[in-house]
């Protein structure tokens, strides 16, 4: 593990001059221990103190980044082996192969980019284009490389061991940043020369074993390249889990510099279900698939989401008034739910099923969902009658009528009584909206 407090504290000049804008130089410590401040915000600290405490206080996993601009992915910086311990920060990477031999991988990597859905108020995509040497041709694959780029604006993978086709395609995509695949054993040298001249990170691919793959990898940092990802290679399933592993928690726990570094894992086709799952959920940075079938991307995506969500941090709506089925009327149908996504998304999904234009008040209650909110306090009636109040709902609904989940009917009563609305109860489950709204506006 990395430095403690009090391992920071012997190097810092123990003045407590409050010039880092903390009372103590202990807190302060405490403060660079915990990974929420930096050595350099003291300014008393000599340049070796500053040097050493900033390699030891380092993230154990390397932030590495592919790619410019908005679409630019960032991969590694992470800090724990398990999301409940803290969080999980940068979602594994879904990257699509594309071959040099094909005569479409423009084509293609147009198709890899326009796989984009929207889930629960957030975007799920695919992230790189991955573009393979097959041809063994530096040419053909600088030709590739530079069409595929015109059609895509995905950060690109460069994936050929032969340093003269990766040196080609460079020439026509290195403005890009893109991540340079294939340093191995035989042509380390030529590929770490590449990287540390084009400022670009580079993958080590090693099938032969952690041992030897950490080996390339010191030998590659020896050479000057700092922003490496981890290959393992083509590995059984139970390797796969094993060395994943293994390389996470040799970074985390035993501060191992060697292993610091994000997973390139490559998906054997037929196999994308199965190993696209296993990369998102043990820790690769890159998961490239060869077949990249929609119906199998979409789950993948929706489990990447899942598991890359803040555990501590609920993922919420903005609080306010939402049109849903169109444009509702004066004696169109208005409820209340929360802002936790998954609630307000299922909400709104039922109420278009209904096929009746309405009206949903969300509420702020910290992204937490209907009984968990109302249990602690933060759905109340109160907090409804203000919301009605703010939004100016009297006078968009001439009869004040309002309709809350089934779940909190116990609030009907002191909602009436506060607000001045009359208030219908609705289904217990959101399944039940659209038989609901069709009763509820004579539809039935």
């Amino acid at each position: 593990m990395g430095l403690t407090a009090l391992d920071i504290y012997k190097h810092l000049p123990k003045t407590n001059c409050g010039a880092c804008k903390v009372p103590t130089c202990l807190a302060f410590a405490m403060k660079i221990a915990q990974m929420k401040g930096s050595i350099e915000e003291c300014p008393h600290a000599s340049a070796e103190v500053k040097t050493k405490l900033s390699e030891s206080a380092a993230p154990p996993i390397k932030l590495v980044k592919v790619g410019t601009g908005e679409l630019a992915v960032e991969m590694g910086d992470e800090t724990v082996l398990f999301r409940h311990e803290k969080t999980f920060f940068h979602p594994a990477a879904f990257a699509g192969v594309v071959s040099d031999t094909d005569g479409d991988a423009a084509g293609k990597a147009a198709g890899i980019e326009k796989m984009r859905w929207e889930r629960i108020g957030m975007i799920m995509a695919m992230n790189i284009v991955a573009i393979r040497n097959d041809s063994g041709d530096p040419a053909m694959f600088a030709a590739a490389a530079k069409a595929v780029s015109s059609a895509t604006k995905l950060p690109l993978v460069l994936m050929s061991t032969n340093p003269a086709a990766v040196e080609a395609a460079l020439k026509e995509v290195c403005s890009c940043r893109p991540l340079i695949h294939g340093a191995n054993r035989d042509n380390i040298d030529a590929m770490v020369k590449l990287s540390v001249a084009n400022k670009l990170p580079l993958v080590i691919s090693e099938g032969g074993g952690l041992e030897a793959l950490g080996a390339l990898a010191a030998k590659a940092k020896a050479g000057g390249a700092e922003e490496l990802v981890l290959d393992f290679g083509d590995q059984p399933l139970s390797n796969i889990i094993g060395h994943a592993t293994a390389i996470r928690r040799l970074a985390i726990k035993k501060s191992n510099r060697s292993f610091g570094f994000p997973i390139f894992l490559r998906v054997r086709p037929g196999e994308e279900t199965t190993l696209g799952a296993l990369g998102v959920m043990k820790y690769a940075g890159v998961v490239a698939f060869e077949k990249f079938d929609p119906a199998v991307m979409y789950p993948l995506m929706t489990l990447r989401q899942n598991i890359y969500t803040d555990p501590q941090k609920p993922i919420r709506v903005k609080a306010g008034v939402y049109d849903v089925g169109g444009e509702p009327g004066p004696n169109s149908p208005l409820m209340y739910t929360t802002n936790f996504s998954l609630t307000y998304f299922t909400v709104e999904g039922d109420v278009l099923k209904s096929k009746i234009p309405s009206r949903v008040l969300v509420l702020d209650t910290d992204g937490l969902s209907v009984m968990t909110s109302f249990a602690a306090g933060k759905l109340t009636p109160e907090m409804v009658t203000k919301a009605l109040e703010e939004n100016k709902l009297a006078e968009k609904l001439p009869s004040k009528t309002i309709v809350l989940p089934g779940l909190v009917a116990r609030m009907k009563g002191k909602l009436e009584e506060l607000s001045g609305w009359k208030v219908i109860v609705g289904p217990r489950d959101s399944s039940g909206i659209p038989k609901f709204l069709k009763e509820f506006t004579g539809q039935a």
